[in-house]
């Protein structure tokens, strides 16, 4: 079956949810279930009864995320390679983490979709893209709630009070983890650290993951070998799990434990603990970052508590926090306290 078949199915059969959902109630047995078609979507193959099919329908249909033609990466693990042209020999332009999100803009005849997700724009294998009622569904179990910074230098405190330390300060558009809405308080998670901000700053919303953008590192470019091959070995991991105390970088690392990993695989040995990897090296400006340095945050006594490596562009890939796993942030998505350079080239 060609994709624009499928497609015209799946919007059949969205039209078949909305007019069940408007018509009459309908009676149906728990054990009733809705024949399997074959070649549909995955949801009919697994012979949902009727009255799971519309309860899972009804959950999803009005709901969009900003989307008009939601896709969700389905992948096992890792990521959905976004490639510049409907080819597996594109040029790789980013990726798509595991349950990450897109707008899907077409699809061709031989299996690619071209999507847009976060600031990546490209095609990917629609072997590996949920989309029509599926995808919707599948984003209805995933969504999650964030706190949007609207300010630049929005202050991150350790209490619900102006009077509390400031634990950072993050970026306007940066978005924290929400936890619980407080009096004038949003209580969020940044990094596993529980903390919060002014509800006066930050707009809550729901969201779902997207891609991230694949930083050119281009040998000849004023970056040497080993700083390419270091980052680019780093960024196989992303979307791979956090794991408190672990350094496995499949099945789980947390932050200090991935950049010993990543490090240790080029013959560097570097201590499991933040705060004892900044000590290591040479210390530099930010101005100076080149992909492969280490960046430093600390608490709001000043003790480092975090870290990530750089890998261009203004952008740091980090074991961040058990909900997102293994990411890529802007380098300063809150206030680095120290830089460091290892590698000695």
């Amino acid at each position: 079956m060609s994709h624009f078949k499928y497609k015209k199915i799946t919007a059949v059969i969205s039209a078949a949810l909305v007019f069940a959902l408007c018509a009459e109630p309908i009676q149906v047995s728990a054990e009733e279930d809705v024949m399997p078609t074959a070649g549909i979507a995955s949801m009919l193959e697994a012979r949902l009864s009727t009255e799971e099919y519309i309860e899972a329908a009804q959950q999803a249909q009005g709901a969009s995320w900003g989307y008009t033609n939601i896709g969700i990466a389905d992948v096992e693990s890792g990521n959905l390679n976004v490639r510049e042209s409907p080819s597996i020999s594109g040029k790789l332009v980013g990726k798509m983490p595991k349950n990450s999100a897109c707008e899907v803009l077409d699809m061709t005849e031989d299996g690619w979709a071209h999507i847009t997700s976060g600031e990546v724009e490209g095609y990917v294998s629609l072997d590996y893209l949920l989309t029509g009622p599926d995808a919707k569904m599948k984003a209805n179990e995933l969504v999650c709630t964030v706190a949007v910074a609207n300010v630049d230098g929005l202050n991150v405190r350790d209490q619900a009070s102006t009077d509390s330390a400031v634990l950072t300060q993050v970026l306007k558009g940066e978005e924290l983890e929400y936890i619980e809405t407080l009096d004038g308080w949003i209580k969020v998670s940044i990094d596993g650290e529980d903390a919060y901000v002014s509800a006066d700053y930050v707009t809550v919303k729901e969201t779902l993951d997207t891609a991230v953008t694949m930083t050119e590192l281009l040998y000849g470019a004023g970056v040497s070998d080993v700083r390419v091959e270091l980052v680019e070995y780093a960024k196989q991991f992303l979307g791979n799990p956090y794991v408190w105390g672990g350094t496995s970088l499949t099945k789980g690392a947390d932050c200090s434990g991935f950049v010993l990993s990543v490090f240790k695989k080029f013959g560097v040995k570097l201590p499991h603990h933040s705060g004892s990897q900044a000590k290591m090296g040479m210390k530099i400006k930010a101005s100076e970052l080149q992909p492969g340095d280490l960046v430093f945050y600390a608490n709001s006594s000043g003790t480092i508590n975090h870290v990530a490596l750089y890998i261009g562009g203004g952008r740091v890939i980090h074991a961040s926090t058990p909900k997102t796993g293994i990411k890529i942030s802007k380098y300063n998505y809150r206030t680095p306290v120290k830089c460091v350079s290892i590698l000695q080239d």
